[in-house]
């Protein structure tokens, strides 16, 4: 449900306009070194308002540790982060109300929670917990920078089209004359790995880096290595020749994990980011509470592109994957040294 991980794992929890929204990380070794101030740079890096095309609310995302950090290191316990949401302006959500947005939550919301969720922003399905994420994978990646060779583990996640354009600019412009979101892909590469990591069928690397990506909004495609394209490649071609012992490939086509294993290659996935659902171009849909179909706009602030803020949030979720996956394998161990 809110929860992910088994040995470094994370819970979720908080409303768009609620009070808060914030994470617990559980499962994190004692002995870390870890200020806020380790968090903040890719905190600012999620943020709206920071480029073109991102909305313009702006909140502070400052982490409030409530627990789990004692004369400045990690205790071994939960550790508890708070981020505040102040500004808010819910009486958008308010006026259209009236209409379950399409693309959104609120209609599905509705009938599985019976008119009870907060609806504010999305409420609790909103990209607004993504802030929770970013703050988890900044203490999975320092965590990961602590073991063994762990100083060469580089994730590194880049916009790499916007509307099916390489030309960030020349994507976004498309949304711009049209009056409408759009969508992106995201590139995320991995290197430094050991081999090892992942088990065969449903804890291979695939589905557990899948899994937690799934879980960022808007995300509705995750493809590794080659991806889709295999499909169209003989064996011979997609099939990675191995150079030496050390398991490297002369080619990448399997993106670094074989049998569900990462093997020591660099990892490579892609993900396709939906367009924003809250677009102002007027549509037609369901009016709820006259049960007939009306024209409407979505007003209010949103990102033009969702896409643009993505990369952060998939370095943090693969991050998560990774320490977990470290831990298992006893990379990691209970207290830092």
């Amino acid at each position: 449900m809110n929860s992910f991980g088994r040995l470094f794992r994370v819970q979720i929890f908080g409303e768009s306009h609620g009070e808060s929204v914030g994470i617990v990380v559980d499962g994190c070794p004692a002995g870390l070194p870890l200020t806020a101030e380790d968090l903040l740079a890719d905190l600012e890096r999620r943020k709206g308002g920071q480029q073109k095309g991102t909305t313009p609310r702006q909140e502070a995302d400052f982490p409030f540790f409530k627990s789990g950090l004692f004369n400045g290191h990690t205790t071994g316990a939960p550790i508890s982060i708070f981020f505040e949401n102040n500004n808010t302006r819910s009486a958008d959500y308010e006026k259209q109300r009236s209409f379950p947005r399409p693309g959104h939550a609120d209609m599905v919301a509705r009938q599985k929670f019976g008119g009870f969720e907060d609806y504010r922003g999305g409420g609790h399905f909103s990209a607004r917990l993504t802030t929770g994420l970013v703050a988890a994978g900044a203490i999975a990646k320092k965590l990961m920078s602590t073991i063994t060779g762990g100083e060469n583990i580089s994730i590194t996640a880049a916009i790499a089209e916007i509307g099916g354009e390489a030309d960030q600019e020349k994507g976004l412009q498309k949304a711009i004359d049209a009056k409408d979101s759009i969508g992106g892909i995201v590139e995320c590469r991995v290197t430094g790995l050991p081999a090892g990591l992942g088990e065969p069928f449903f804890d291979s690397v695939e589905s557990l880096w899948s899994h937690i990506l799934f879980a960022i909004p808007a995300v509705k495609g995750v493809e590794f290595g080659s991806g889709f394209a295999a499909a169209k490649m003989f064996g011979s071609q997609h099939n990675d020749a191995i150079e030496d012992m050390s398991g490297k490939t002369t080619t990448n086509h399997a993106g670094g994990i074989v049998g569900g294993i990462t093997n020591g290659n660099e990892l490579v996935c892609r993900l396709a980011i939906k367009p924003t659902a809250s677009t102002p171009k007027q549509q037609e849909s369901l009016n709820w509470d006259t049960q007939q179909i009306e024209h409407f706009s979505v007003k209010g602030r949103h990102d033009l592109c969702v896409a643009l803020r993505a990369p952060v949030i998939v370095e943090a979720a693969t991050a998560i994957v990774l320490a977990d996956l470290l831990l298992l394998e006893q990379h990691l161990h209970r207290v830092v040294r």
